[in-house]
């Protein structure tokens, strides 16, 4: 996964962002470039709210000036995605698909029929309808891409992720582009946590910890963790059986129940108990992957002890964050830089990430984009051999590899019936088949009337 004519100067690089009036994923890169001293260059911010573009760019160019920041970028709000492409190195893809209004009726609406959802997002009924409105996006990313910089590497943090770099290659399939998650990341950390609870050994960092990633975005798993010589997968059946039922909460994230992120973990203490493999991403996510066994109804959460993120919450947070025109001038913790760095050759890294399974995933189709190790260095992505997945969680996992794939294969031809099939085979859909057809095609009739225009 690598082209040789690709030779950028690491300090003049462009970097393309399309959701440039992003008031998070784009601000955080933003502050990660400005504490960054080894790169240089500039960056396009393009969003299809052209003053929220601007707005990032002026506080971008305001760090140039802050003698706490290092790294000097340049940012210009561009009025096109031609303009924010042409001569890229890289190209950061970070959208909302379509707008909280949408998102409400993917979330909310099966709520009607005792179909409830964490987050919403990937999968699930909500997961499926944010899909069919964003794959038509990233085929015109691609094809953009294609005509505009080839050869630029494209990073993805849009949700529902496996299904966004699966369009990028089935429309161009030349591109050199992968999805970055936090979630193992987050896993991790509860690692290095558990490190200090269970054997007393602190300030562990979670990049310390050595694991071996399998599965699919929001559904990954470790089959091998470590930390130095130390094998740490009997120490967490330790850790799981002490909090299996009280849970353990990560202190710098708060109580689970006064935060919408934040879990007691009890989801991945229960499927370690159940299969064996860690577990590694947010109980919200995980849950939502599961038949209704964590998401029955809302007191069956609370028993699990995570939440159900509401739009309501969403709306908040954006009318919040709408009123805050700054940037933080800290590490956002995300490994985009990182990337950055090896992918022209200044450091190479290993991380997880999202990319069509070569072999790496022994078990699940060749073309699926599957989430694995990958060793990152000059203009090279190279997946490392995860292995296979046991027969119980490879059932779990290719069950969902298998609906995506519908789920792309309806997008594309715009099937509303194929789509259907998709919808009434996810695991949360446990209701009858007309009830079924009436919420789909609700949800299907409110997500094309609420559209943008």
């Amino acid at each position: 996964m690598s082209a040789s004519t690709w030779h950028p100067d690491p300090r003049n690089l462009k970097i393309a962002y399309i959701g440039g009036g992003s008031r998070g994923w784009a601000r955080g890169l933003m502050a990660d470039l400005a504490l960054e001293t080894d790169i240089a260059g500039r960056v396009a911010l393009y969003d299809l709210n052209p003053q929220a573009a601007q707005v990032n760019a002026d506080l971008g160019n305001a760090l140039a000036d802050n003698p706490q920041a290092p790294g000097k970028w340049v940012y210009t709000a561009e009025a096109s995605l031609e303009a924010a492409l042409k001569g890229a190195d890289f190209v950061f893809v970070s959208i909302l698909p379509g707008n909280f209004d949408q998102m409400e009726i993917d979330v909310h609406a099966p709520e009607q029929y005792g179909i409830y959802q964490s987050v919403g997002d990937t999968v699930g009924p909500g997961g499926l309808m944010r899909a069919w409105r964003t794959i038509p996006m990233f085929v015109e990313v691609a094809r953009a891409v294609e005509k505009h910089c080839p050869h630029a590497w494209v990073i993805n943090y849009t949700n529902p992720l496996t299904l966004c770099v699966r369009t990028l290659y089935e429309t161009f399939p030349g591109i050199k582009a992968f999805g970055c998650c936090h979630e193992v990341f987050g896993t991790q950390t509860v690692l290095a946590h558990m490190l200090a609870d269970m054997r007393g050994i602190q300030g562990v960092h979670r990049r310390e910890i050595q694991v071996n990633v399998l599965g699919i975005n929001h559904f990954t798993w470790f089959d091998r963790a470590s930390y130095g010589s130390l094998d740490l997968m009997p120490i967490y059946r330790e850790f799981a059986e002490k909090y299996r039922k009280t849970g353990f909460e990560i202190p710098e994230e708060g109580h689970w129940a006064n935060s919408t992120f934040a879990s007691a973990n009890r989801v991945k203490f229960d499927l370690f108990l159940r299969y064996g493999l860690i577990a590694a991403a947010g109980d919200r996510h995980l849950a939502e992957f599961m038949p209704p066994w964590y998401l029955k109804d809302p007191q069956t959460v609370k028993a699990w002890k995570f939440g159900l993120t509401t739009v309501a919450w969403r709306k908040k947070d954006l009318a919040e964050k709408l009123q805050r025109n700054n940037v933080n001038l800290k590490s956002s913790g995300e490994e985009g830089i990182l990337q950055l760095k090896a992918l022209v050759g200044l450091t190479p890294l290993v991380t997880n990430t999202n990319v069509p399974n070569q072999g790496q995933a022994a078990d699940l189709p060749r073309g699926a984009v599957v989430e694995t190790n990958v060793v990152i260095s000059r203009d090279s992505l190279q997946p490392l051999m995860a292995g296979s997945l046991p027969p119980a969680v490879h059932a779990l996992v290719s069950r969902h590899v298998d609906n995506q794939e519908m789920v792309l294969r309806a997008s594309l031809a715009r099937d509303e019936e194929l789509l259907f099939q998709a919808f009434v085979q996810d695991p949360l859909v446990r209701i009858g088949l007309d009830e079924a057809h009436t919420l789909f095609t609700y949800m299907l009739s409110e997500t094309t009337k609420r559209a943008p225009r």
